[in-house]
């Protein structure tokens, strides 16, 4: 597995403190993507938060997922959450260790007074001592919230003093691109409110996640939600229920519970994404298919990677693009010359470099830089690479509406076109029947159908013919 150590840096470790009239949060950023550039230490907000309680309680579920590992427990876990300051908000999110679980803290504008929001992107340090004394906070009394080093400390700065490295896995990173695009195929199947909300998640059973039992499935039963053995229409999979343990800290505080999911259209386990309804605020927790499974091999990005027209649709819909909290398609279709559709493909693309993100709640996307060299999710994507050294050696053949791919070890493989859906003969799509994406043959015979041109030297897609 390609992994690569990633380096934060922070001027000063987060802290929370006493001050006249109330407590002074204070969390540090590191090197970050802004409007005018990198910067080492951006600054995206001073003021108040509106509830407290229920913001300190959200931050530690956050960061509860960002050092948790759900499956292999004694592995590192991963990074220190993301801070995006989208004008009118502030989003704090994490990945798992593991990557089968995205978590993500919406403070809306009511959950913020008294200061501006700035726009930009990069980690935010939580740490063992500021994540203890969050967890103390026990009155409502006045919250200050800093994102961002002191006013004095921008021009003062002599150099960072705090820095961490951890290993950044390729499939981690192909996970959280994966996650964004899992979750644009989801539909709200239901919304409790606050006291069956809090009873149904308090009843769920929290053992370990070994990933060896059947799916769990709930369907909406008036103001609840009940279990059931099976993928009736309606029903949304709950794939490992201790993987919600981190919405157990804001319960005090919940005012609705909404669940969103895909379509069920088998038995087999799907992705669904658990929001938590606070004052001001959205705590949201998204969970891969099941808990050995995380979301890296869910290939749900490979068919837009693998276009020359996505490529540069991306290009021209990133230009475009200034930290938005709400991407509207048909704006950008407008703005670009492009349609809905290869909008769409775009904003794909464009996820599974960090770029932008996916909010259920609004069924938008919204825009983000993640601070690291997600590149690399592109390069390194085994069934990519594998489909495009297929194109490459010309192991493609196409007749009519069947492609016949020569593999590697000199077996055949068929794949048919029905009705724009790909479908092959190889041992991988009778696993999963397109369940996590096309394999390596049907991607190779649709480069070759779009006539993608492959560069044998560097191993990429350059602009061929269309």
């Amino acid at each position: 597995m390609t992994r690569s150590l990633q380096a934060v840096a922070y001027c000063r470790p987060s802290v929370l403190e006493s001050a006249a009239g109330g407590q002074r949060l204070g969390l540090e950023t590191s090197r970050g993507a802004t409007p005018c550039g990198v910067e080492d230490h951006p600054r995206f907000f001073a003021g108040f938060l509106t509830s407290p309680q229920a913001s300190a309680a959200g931050l530690l579920a956050v960061a509860d997922v960002a050092a948790a590992r759900y499956y292999q427990r004694q592995l590192r876990a991963s990074l220190d959450p993301v801070v995006t300051g989208n004008g009118d908000r502030l989003r704090f999110e994490s990945f798992s260790g593991c990557g089968g679980v995205y978590a993500r803290l919406d403070v809306l504008e009511p959950g913020l007074d008294g200061g501006e929001v700035g726009h930009g992107t990069t980690n935010v340090d939580v740490n063992n001592p500021l994540r203890e004394a969050l967890s103390r906070i026990g009155t409502d009394d006045p919250l200050h919230l800093r994102v961002g080093p002191e006013e004095l400390a921008v021009t003062t700065l002599d150099g960072p003093v705090v820095e961490k490295k951890v290993p950044l896995p390729d499939r981690w990173l192909r996970g959280f691109a994966e996650a964004q695009v899992i979750a644009a195929g989801f539909d709200l199947r239901a919304e409790l409110p606050a006291a069956e909300a809090v009873r149904f998640l308090r009843a769920l059973p929290r053992g370990g996640a070994r990933g060896t039992a059947a799916p769990r499935w709930v369907v909406p039963a008036g103001r609840s939600l009940r279990p059931t053995t099976r993928a009736v229409p309606g029903a949304v999979c709950l794939p490992g229920s201790e993987r919600l343990t981190a919405l157990q800290r804001v319960l005090r505080h919940a005012t609705a519970l909404r669940v969103y999911g895909p379509s069920v259209g088998s038995a087999a386990a799907a992705a669904s994404a658990w929001e938590v309804v606070l004052p001001g605020m959205r705590l949201t927790l998204t969970l891969s298919p099941d808990a050995s499974r995380g979301f890296s091999g869910e290939g749900g990005v490979l068919d837009a990677l693998a276009t020359d027209e996505a490529a540069a649709d991306a290009e021209l819909v990133s230009v475009l693009l200034a930290w938005e909290p709400r991407i509207d398609v048909a704006d950008l279709a407008a703005a670009s010359g492009l349609t809905a559709e290869r909008v769409r493909a775009a904003l794909i693309r464009l996820g599974t470099s960090g770029r932008v993100g996916y909010d259920t709640a609004e069924a938008a996307y919204f825009h983000r830089e993640l601070p690291y060299d997600a590149d690399r999710v592109e390069r390194h994507n085994p069934r990519l690479r594998s489909a495009r050294a297929l194109v490459a050696a010309g192991a493609v053949a196409l007749d009519g509406t069947v492609g016949t791919v020569t593999a590697e070890d000199g077996h055949v493989h068929r794949v048919r076109d029905e009705a724009g859906v790909l479908s092959c003969s190889c041992l991988w799509w009778a696993k999963y029947r397109g369940g996590r994406g096309p394999c390596k043959h049907a991607l190779a015979v649709r480069m070759v159908r779009r006539g993608t041109a492959v560069d044998q030297d560097m191993g990429r897609v350059d602009g061929g013919a269309r």
